[in-house]
């Protein structure tokens, strides 16, 4: 059997994927308990429309910091991880439990 590595990148073709693999990438993260999934969707959505230098503008970060900060693993300040949701048109929220 062959394997083949996949790549997330290539299923992300509109805008409207891009948003359900946000959404479910929330729901990974609640069950998870891992806030660093999010940073890690963040960084795949912005790849995903192709847009990092405008994302990275809009932020106020730069490159090299939104690649070592928004992976998984990753633990950006919640101001930042703010700015880059809102750059790729989303809004950060806290709800209760």
């Amino acid at each position: 059997m062959k394997l083949y590595k996949f790549d997330i990148l290539k299923e992300l073709k509109t805008q409207k994927d891009i948003d359900l693999f946000v959404a479910a990438s929330i729901e990974e993260a609640k069950n998870d308990s891992d806030p660093s999934i999010l940073a890690d969707c963040l960084a795949v959505a912005a790849r995903a429309q192709d847009n990092i230098s405008k994302v990275t503008a809009a932020a106020g970060v730069n490159r090299s910091g939104f690649y070592r900060s928004f992976r998984r693993g990753g633990d950006p300040r919640l101001s930042t991880f703010a700015k880059v949701a809102n750059a790729l048109g989303y809004r950060v929220t806290v709800a209760p439990i």
